[in-house]
């Protein structure tokens, strides 16, 4: 099994999950998260495949979110305007994201890692 992790280098929490899959010998496959955005069709996939609702990727503590005043506006988007605005930048995106193509994680918990990706 190999997973595509979306990640930043500078996020603390994506460190950590790449260091669990590299002490747990995962193979994995690193995308940068803010040069290489998931495409908005790409988002869908991954959204629909996690079973979150699609606000649960936005980088809700991120400068960006704030600037933007998503807290108010997301409860009125849609999903088609959420996935659309999540394309735009890499930043507004909870990371990391990892997916084998099939199960999809948002964010680091090592249980979840270990459930999941073990």
């Amino acid at each position: 099994m190999s997973l595509t992790v979306y990640q930043y280098p500078k996020c603390g929490t994506c460190r950590k999950a790449l260091k669990w899959l590299d002490e747990n010998e995962v193979e994995y496959e690193s995308v940068h998260i803010v040069d290489n955005p998931p495409s908005q069709s790409e988002l869908k996939d991954l959204i629909q495949k996690s079973e979150l609702p699609a606000k649960k990727f936005f980088n809700t503590s991120g400068k960006k979110y704030r600037e933007l005043g998503l807290k108010d506006k997301l409860k009125d988007m849609s999903e088609d305007e959420m996935t659309e605005l999540l394309a735009t930048d890499g930043m507004l995106i909870k990371r990391p994201i990892a997916t084998d193509g099939n199960k999809v994680t948002v964010g680091f918990k090592e249980e979840t890692f270990e459930q999941t990706w073990k």
